[in-house]
């Protein structure tokens, strides 16, 4: 039936020739010797899994596993399609030949003919698409018909200008005007923006596309089970997404304070590495597939974080390749390159990479990537902190307590538990006589205003625990923050508790 269809259809007849062995007439040529060559002659090796195994030769291999091995071992494009019967209904031999192909290619699962052909139709036109013999614009370089440069922030491109000159060295003047600096990006044509202008500064991208969100939820355990205790769905343009985003894990995830043995001020260590979790949330962001209906998810469980992206890794690009040095093919470029110049990507083509460097620094399980229907990253958090601890928390973050030597976060007896949330703990923890609003956050190492001000300050603030300097004056350029009565003795029973763990 697919040898048919992919013969047949009229756009896939005019670009495949499709082999299969079953089609060939009798000769006097060894049988594997014939399939083998038509393997290192051909651009695409699709395959067909479903229960039984097939012949076996002396070696106890069939021909469709010589044929899978053959095109890896000469590195073709390997397309794996498998049928959707129960494990117990496979050969022994088929449910290994499939668990070997998951580690190596990616595959999709097919549950009638229909779906199949489907399934086929839609990897073969990417494919098509991507070595460009057919030419359709990516969804971040289309020209958009409805927006105009009054629905951006043209005070948010000026100030992309001042940071990208800082990090990257931005050629054009800190002066120049919102179309120069667009027209330069490429993200504006004929005076039309492009769809990667519009995630970028709009001032409502949800406008334009509704999807284009982060969702982000922290579970006391395992599995995702209603009702959650934390939930948010992030708005805003793509800077905004991924810094509320990773100020959300880092809100809910042990933390550490350490020795001031270099400065001033205690140290802060994160469970997770900030950088890593950073690196994964901005990769869904940016090479997520925007014309899905589905968005961004970022999921904190008791043991793991896992980042949803509805997308899918380019041609030839596998989750086994991740691990290794890689070239890049962002699936929105347009996107990738004004993430880069405002450092939100610190080198191109080296994001899973540095995750994996950062996990391993801090003494976590190496980080798991799983391409299925949606991409999938997963940080693993520290075993011991699960296994000792075996609860959560009664507070509303619902971290896991006792997993980290001089944590600020974990159950902390008394009225300290009763009267504030986890993050005014760490700002109480981290205040040291009178201090800009901005140097606290950055001890944090938080990156979304926003989020500081709404989740730690203000909670802090309302709590008593901390007060301005210039109350009457929110806004005087020597604005400061500090401990009040309650608050110094607040931090004086954290201390106390920490020792006492």
């Amino acid at each position: 039936m697919l040898y048919e269809y992919l013969t047949q259809d009229a756009l896939l007849g005019r670009f495949f020739e499709s082999f299969i062995f079953e089609n060939l007439p009798a000769s006097g040529h060894s049988a594997s010797m014939v399939y083998l060559r038509e393997v290192e002659h051909c651009d695409i090796y699709l395959g067909l899994f479903g229960k039984t195994y097939g012949y076996e030769d002396s070696e106890g291999i069939s021909p469709t596993e010589r044929e899978f091995d053959h095109a890896g071992l000469h590195h073709k494009i390997r397309l794996v399609f498998l049928s959707i019967h129960p494990a117990a209904e496979k050969h022994p031999k088929e449910v290994k030949l499939i668990k070997k192909a998951e580690q190596t290619v990616v595959r999709k699962q097919f549950n009638s003919l229909m779906e199949l052909k489907t399934a086929v139709y839609t990897s073969l036109v990417r494919y098509l698409e991507e070595i460009e013999y057919i030419h359709t614009s990516p969804f971040d370089a289309t020209l958009n018909r409805i927006a105009t440069l009054a629905d951006l922030y043209t005070h948010k491109i000026s100030e992309f200008v001042v940071v990208a000159k800082k990090k990257r060295a931005f050629p054009l003047p800190v002066e120049s005007s919102p179309e120069t600096v667009l027209t330069h990006l490429n993200l504006l044509s004929n005076n039309k923006l492009s769809n990667a202008a519009i995630l970028l500064f709009a001032k409502n991208p949800q406008r334009f596309f509704i999807t284009s969100e982060v969702k982000c939820a922290h579970f006391h355990g395992y599995n995702i089970t209603k009702p959650i205790p934390s939930y948010q769905v992030y708005k805003g343009d793509v800077f905004q997404l991924v810094t509320q985003a990773v100020d959300f894990v880092l809100s809910k995830i042990d933390v550490a304070t350490g020795q001031r043995e270099q400065t001033i001020q205690a140290p802060i260590h994160y469970e997770l590495p900030p950088g890593a979790v950073a690196e994964a949330i901005v990769n869904a962001v940016v090479h997520r597939d925007y014309t899905s209906n589905a968005s961004v998810q970022v999921m904190l469980f008791k043991d793991r974080l896992e980042i949803w992206n509805p997308g899918s890794l380019p041609f030839g690009l596998t989750t086994a390749k991740l691990r290794e040095p890689h070239s890049s093919i962002p699936a929105n470029p347009l996107l990738a390159e004004p993430m880069y110049l405002a450092g939100f990507i610190e080198r191109i083509g080296t994001g899973t990479g540095d995750i994996i460097r950062l996990c391993k620094e801090l003494g976590l399980v190496e980080p798991t990537f799983i391409q299925e229907e949606i991409f999938k990253t997963i940080i693993w958090r520290k075993q011991e902190a699960v296994e000792t601890t075996g609860e959560v928390s009664g507070e509303a973050s619902g971290e896991v307590s006792g997993g980290v030597s001089g944590e600020v976060s974990g159950e902390v007896s008394g009225e300290v538990s009763e009267e504030v949330s986890e993050e005014v703990k760490r700002v109480i923890l981290v205040l040291n006589g009178e201090e800009k609003r901005s140097d606290i956050q950055q001890k944090l190492d938080l990156k979304s205003d926003d989020y500081f001000r709404t989740n730690y300050i203000i909670p802090s603030i309302d709590g008593g625990v901390i007060e301005m300097t210039y109350p009457d004056n929110l806004n005087h350029p020597q604005q400061r923050y500090r401990l009040t009565i309650k608050g110094e003795a607040l931090k004086k029973q954290l201390k106390k508790s920490k020792k006492k763990k």
